[in-house]
C-alpha cells in the first residue's frame, strides 16, 4: 500500500515535470540584455533587450518591456513592446496597442490594435498580387500608402476614427 516504489519515477498528470512531449517556451526576462545571435526552435519570449539577430521556428513574443533591435525571422510573431529593424514572419503578426514597431516588416497575416505604433515598409510575404513588381504596393491614392509617424498621430487618426464610428 504505501511502500510500493514500482512508478515513483513516473510523471503524473498534472505534474509540474515537463514531459518530452511537452511545448516548451524560452524566456529573456526584464533586465537582461543579449547582443548577437539567437536560434530557438520553440517560442521564445522576450522581456529583455536583444541587439542582433533572432531566428524562431515557432513563435516571438516581446513583451511590453521588451526591446529588439535587429532582425528577427519566425513563423508567427506577438509584439507588445519595441522593435526597430528587419522583421520577417511568415504567418501570422499581431501588433498589440502598446507596440512601437520600426522597419521592413513582412508578413503572411497582420493584425495592428488601435493604439499601436507602426513606421516603414510593410507587404505580404510572398503575395504578389497588390504589388507592383518592388514589394510594394499599388495605391488608388497618395493618401492610402501613408503611415503614422509618432504617437500623437497614431492617437488623432484613432480619435478621428472613433469619432466617425459614433456618427455613423
Amino acid at each position: 500500500m504505501f511502500g510500493s516504489n514500482k512508478n515513483k519515477d513516473v510523471a503524473k498528470a498534472g505534474s509540474i515535470i515537463p514531459s518530452a512531449s511537452s511545448h516548451s517556451l524560452n524566456s529573456l526576462v526584464q533586465g537582461t540584455v543579449v547582443e548577437g545571435k539567437i536560434k530557438a526552435t520553440n517560442d521564445i519570449r522576450i522581456d529583455g533587450s536583444i541587439k542582433g539577430d533572432l531566428v524562431c521556428d515557432a513563435k516571438v513574443i516581446i513583451g511590453p518591456s521588451g526591446v529588439i533591435e535587429g532582425t528577427i525571422r519566425c513563423q508567427n510573431a506577438v509584439i507588445e513592446g519595441q522593435f526597430n529593424g528587419i522583421l520577417t514572419v511568415s504567418e501570422l503578426l499581431n501588433i498589440r496597442e502598446t507596440a512601437k514597431v520600426t522597419g521592413e516588416v513582412s508578413y503572411g497575416k497582420l493584425i495592428v490594435q488601435s493604439g499601436a505604433i507602426i513606421s516603414g515598409s510593410y507587404k505580404v510575404a510572398g503575395d504578389n498580387s497588390n504589388s507592383n513588381g518592388n514589394g510594394s504596393y499599388k495605391t488608388s491614392s497618395p493618401d492610402a500608402k501613408k503611415m503614422v509617424n509618432t504617437e500623437s498621430e497614431a492617437k488623432a487618426i484613432s480619435g478621428k476614427v472613433g469619432e466617425f464610428a459614433k456618427a455613423n
